[in-house]
């Protein structure tokens, strides 16, 4: 008996039990690619978002530094020896240098470094040492040319002079 009715009828439950573990095995495998790929696709995305970031900030840095030559001009001709602050002209360039500052504003870059701030090398380089008793030891007393940060870098240290005791 070659093939009896009852022989067959085993069979095919066990024939539709391992396909339908065949078909479950699949359907594990591909959910399983399914879901590495969205993690793949999910860091592709960050990985993008901040390499956009790092390129907009290398790009802002680059034409800041090029605002700060001219900013650096300008006080440099405010400053100069002989020039009446009331003259039209040092009036002029005060408000030439207010909108330069005011751009490079509106583009998140600040000044750094200011009188009575403690040294930080960070963001100070200091150019000179001025022996004094009135203020603490390690404070700028006098900035020289003002430092520039975009976020929390610094795009140019501040040149100061640093206050130490006396004696």
């Amino acid at each position: 008996m070659p093939n009896s009715p009852e022989s067959e009828d085993q069979q095919a439950p066990t024939a539709t039990a391992t396909a339908t573990e065949d078909l479950e095995q699949r359907n594990a495998e591909l959910e399983d690619r399914y879901k590495r790929a969205l993690a793949d696709l999910d860091n592709y995305r960050k990985r993008s978002a901040r390499e956009i970031e790092r390129r907009v900030l290398e790009s802002t840095e680059v034409h800041a530094r090029q605002w700060l030559e001219a900013i650096d001009s300008v006080e440099r001709a405010l400053n100069t020896d002989g020039i009446d602050p009331e003259n039209p002209l040092a009036l002029g360039l005060r408000h030439v240098l207010e909108q330069m500052e005011a751009i490079l504003e509106r583009q998140g870059i600040r000044r750094v470094g200011e009188a009575g701030e403690r040294f930080d090398p960070e963001r100070h380089e200091a150019v000179a040492i001025r022996e004094t008793n009135e203020v603490p030891d390690q404070t700028v007393v006098e900035v020289v040319r003002s430092g520039w940060a975009v976020s929390d870098r610094v795009l140019r240290p501040a040149q100061v002079v640093v206050a130490r005791p006396e004696g």
